[in-house]
């Protein structure tokens, strides 16, 4: 059993959107000499009320078991510990593991949440064009059209507002994916900065046992040459003027208005892709299954099945 008993009174947690270089970035982190990273995180944070009350540590235990992320990690569970002591845990498991200084994870919703046990926590904030967030969650199976995809990136810029509200600016740290990828060592540097540490050339080493590769400023507003007029306005039309707050220009194009009936249609659209971006990872038999043992099925056929899911996933993985 590892040594939990340390408590890290100031980890920092890397927050935004999914697909805003939040995973490359932690990859070039989680390489540095001194500082271990945690990937996605909301195991921590998922189960934790609105009003931040800690879920029951049977029924978390119980959720854990199937929790595709969580499993991959490896961590053991102290029983013993309350619920801010276990999530705790896990970093203490990761930092001692790789045996490094400084401790971090990466949560992509509800992050504000970590501040209910750690209320000095620090903050790395990274953000992406919407645009290019947009077209990603469709290219993931995440989203059936841009005007759906599009809402995690809303959301977590919503949530950065509050966050910037209660967090200090020395607790802050904000980038965006288009400097990090034009200017890798500098916007690094000062990431390594704010967390204490000297950049180190080995945050680059991630290329040597990962899928991604070097920043390639290829990658930057690819919505430019890759998306239709009609899904540039979608997007610009339902985040407003959080588009303008981050930095980003507008298309130009002219503004669009959604319809309830436009809307209803659009959220028919994003189900069914949805559901396509399922089925094309999984297969017809497991996602039936899948959905008549969530409805039907027992706890031990539902279990068997989720992990078939993840099994699956997991093998896709980058």
């Amino acid at each position: 059993m590892q040594d939990n008993s340390h408590w890290i009174s100031e980890p920092t947690f890397l927050v935004g959107a999914e697909r805003s270089g939040t995973t490359v970035l932690r990859l070039m982190l989680g390489h540095h000499p001194k500082i271990a990273w945690c990937s996605e995180f909301e195991y921590a944070t998922d189960l934790i009320s609105d009003q931040g009350q800690f879920p029951d540590l049977n029924r978390y235990y119980e959720w854990l078991e199937t929790h595709r992320i969580f499993r991959a990690t490896g961590f053991e569970i102290d029983r013993s510990l309350s619920y801010p002591e276990l999530i705790n845990s896990f970093l203490v498991q990761k930092q001692d593991i790789e045996a490094k200084k400084i401790v971090g994870a990466t949560v992509h919703r509800h992050f504000d949440r970590v501040l209910k046990m750690w209320p000095d926590a620090r903050f790395i904030h990274i953000i992406r064009d919407p645009r290019d967030v947009a077209r990603s969650c469709l290219g993931m199976g995440w989203a059936g059209n841009v005007w759906f995809g599009v809402e995690r990136w809303r959301e977590a810029e919503q949530l950065w507002n509050h966050i910037k509200q209660i967090v200090p600016e020395n607790r802050r740290c904000e980038l965006s994916y288009e400097e990090l990828i034009a200017e890798p060592v500098l916007t690094l540097t000062r990431v390594c900065e704010f967390l204490g540490v000297p950049y180190d050339q080995e945050m680059f080493d991630y290329t040597k046992n990962s899928k991604y590769e070097f920043p390639d400023p290829k990658y930057i507003a690819q919505w430019k040459r890759k998306m239709s007029e009609r899904d540039v306005q979608l997007v610009e039309k339902k985040i407003g003027n959080l588009l303008v707050e981050r930095g980003y220009e507008p298309s130009g194009f002219p503004t669009i208005e959604v319809s309830p009936i436009q809307e209803k249609r659009l959220k028919i659209q994003n189900w069914w892709g949805r559901l396509q971006g399922r089925v094309e990872r999984l297969g017809w038999p497991l996602v039936i299954e899948y959905f008549v043992a969530r409805k039907f099925g027992s706890k031990q056929w539902q279990k068997k099945v989720q992990l078939q899911v993840n099994e699956v996933y997991q093998s896709r993985l980058k």
